[in-house]
């Protein structure tokens, strides 16, 4: 199964994946939401995949988990490789786009959706240069629960 470039993490009972150029801020993200939880910004979260995701259509849902040789493993820029607890597998509920050069402030209601594998999700457009926690934290508590 071939590998997209995406981060993973388990929020609650959905994974959010994390898409977006080299160098946007995919793991530093993942690690965002990850402290969101350990300070009860969040009820739980979890690392599935950092940097290299596999996706997998299966029964209507769309499921991710990480590049076997890379599993438990996120980058911490100026720190290194570092080895975290992981999910081994996660359906995912919403998808970020770092970077996303149709990001709006006010954006129309066919840029919320995104269809990977014949599956369509939650999509949320973050524009370049923008913190995409305080939006990924609005779209987690705000978005109708599928």
């Amino acid at each position: 199964m071939p590998s997209v470039h995406a981060s993973a993490v388990l929020v609650g009972a959905r994974a959010v994946l994390i898409r977006g150029p080299s160098g946007a801020g995919k793991s530093r993200l993942a690690l965002a939401l990850l402290d969101a939880a350990e300070k009860a910004r969040l009820p739980f979260a979890m690392l599935v995949a950092d940097d290299r995701s596999h996706l997998e259509p299966q029964h209507g849902r769309l499921l991710v988990r990480a590049a076997a040789e890379i599993a438990g493993l996120i980058e911490v820029h100026g720190l290194g490789i570092r080895r975290l607890p992981c999910e081994p597998v996660a359906v995912v509920g919403l998808v970020v786009d770092l970077a996303a050069p149709d990001a709006e402030r006010l954006p129309a209601a066919a840029s919320g959706r995104v269809t990977i594998d014949g599956i369509e999700l939650t999509r949320l457009a973050v524009a370049p240069g923008a913190d995409p926690l305080p939006l990924v934290l609005a779209a987690l508590t705000t978005l109708p629960r599928p």
